[in-house]
């Protein structure tokens, strides 16, 4: 039985065991980006027996959460973690500790390193290049091989002037700004980039800032083209030209695609100057409640509902004239062939064989009851029988005078 339960209880303890360590010693400069990698061979974890084993997290010394410049991101394309961020200038020459607990999730086991890390000072470079990387992702820009090449873009090409003290001074993922996640997954989430240096602008930057400005008023195009464009992708960047911007002492001021601490610095340097600058004034005293204006919601439904009920009037009536028109067409149409009431017709005597001509009116009853008895009885609707004296035949009513033209020398009428 003992041995039952020390074969239970044994690996409980192996789960809930856990190492410190004393991690070395790490460097940071203030107003520069830091990034470090955190993987299974600082904890003396030599393999990996599934690709999703291992899950860390840091913290500060005693603190439940990091330093709020700093951030954690795991990368699951290279199964470990990154903390990455830039140092603000409060910062500088303090010790900073963090603790960083891992956990095997194969068999439970913990263990915890602490990091030790030095924010060294330095004066925050004034001259700063915003970029957006699309076709790569955060993650991306930890490798120190691929932030050498950007770097070695400005320095050898665009700005030569910054060749000693060029540095990336801020680095996050597009869609933590904001952005939004590709549709479909094989794609690139896009990263944003800041690098900074005391030189002053080159004029190829200035021209390029010239170039690309008319773009600025569009969220996004990755369609367009400049100048530069191929010196980028020769390395293996593309870049979202909306997004490019030059931010500095001489270049007009533009919106930093970040809310962090350089706005904070900007500031706070800034707030001494106008403090000195302003002068004392009174104490502001808000307007009184009567003085409010208010707002006639009455005369705004009126209005609103004016001009709709005018334009409807004016349909109404257009409508009801057009319809009034038709019925009064249609209605003299229906009375045109009333309107001759007189007919003249030419009979013949049987006996004398004389026309006799005799008129009928077309409103006379009489003369409809016996045109309809007549069409009844005759065979043929084109005649219809008439009494002219003694005798009855069929005749019909005599044609209209022919008006005749003059005859042009081919026998057309003209």
């Amino acid at each position: 039985m003992k041995m039952k339960r020390l074969s239970f209880i044994l690996p409980v303890l192996a789960v809930m065991w856990t190492q410190e360590a004393a991690g070395t010693k790490l460097q940071a400069s203030v107003g520069e980006l830091f990034t470090y990698k955190i993987e299974p061979q600082l904890f003396n974890w030599t393999h990996q027996v599934i690709s999703e084993q291992f899950r860390y997290r840091p913290s500060l010394m005693n603190y439940p959460d990091l330093p709020s410049w700093m951030r954690y991101m795991y990368s699951h394309e290279y199964h470990a973690g990154f903390l990455y961020g830039t140092p603000p200038e409060s910062t500088a020459g303090k010790d900073i500790s963090l603790d960083v607990v891992a956990l095997n999730r194969q068999n439970y086991e913990t263990r915890r390193i602490v990091l030790s890390m030095f924010v060294a000072h330095k004066f925050p470079t004034p001259n700063v290049v915003q970029m957006k990387i699309d076709n790569l992702n955060w993650v991306h820009l930890m490798d120190p091989g691929r932030v050498e090449n950007l770097r070695n873009i400005f320095r050898k090409d665009l700005w030569p002037n910054s060749k000693e003290d060029l540095s990336v001074v801020f680095m996050e993922s597009a869609v933590n700004m904001g952005g939004r996640l590709p549709l479909r997954p094989q794609q690139r989430e896009g990263v944003i980039v800041h690098v900074g240096s005391f030189a002053q602008f080159s004029p190829r930057l200035k021209e390029l800032q010239e170039e690309v400005r008319p773009l600025y008023k569009l969220p996004s195009c990755t369609y367009k083209r400049t100048s530069v464009q191929k010196i980028f992708e020769n390395v293996g960047f593309k870049l979202d030209w909306c997004a490019f911007r030059m931010v500095g002492v001489e270049s007009p001021t533009e919106i930093l695609y970040h809310s962090g601490k350089q706005n904070e610095q900007q500031a706070a340097e800034e707030q001494p100057r106008q403090e000195q600058e302003q002068e004392p004034q009174d104490r502001w005293m808000g307007i009184s409640r009567e003085d409010v204006p208010v707002r006639n919601y009455i005369d705004e439904f009126a209005f609103a509902f004016a001009i709709p009920g005018m334009i409807f009037a004016i349909l109404i009536g257009m409508l009801s004239a057009v319809l009034c028109f038709q019925h009064e067409k249609f209605s003299l149409n229906l009375d045109y062939p009333m309107s001759s009431t007189v007919q003249m017709v030419q009979c013949s005597d049987s006996k004398s064989n004389q026309p006799i001509t005799t008129l009928k009116s077309l409103k006379d009853p009489n003369f409809l009851l016996d045109n309809i008895s007549m069409r009844s009885q005759s065979p043929n609707n084109s005649f219809y029988q008439l009494d002219c004296g003694t005798s009855s035949i069929y005749a019909r009513p005599k044609p209209p005078p022919y008006k005749g033209g003059t005859l042009g020398r081919n026998g057309v009428d003209i």
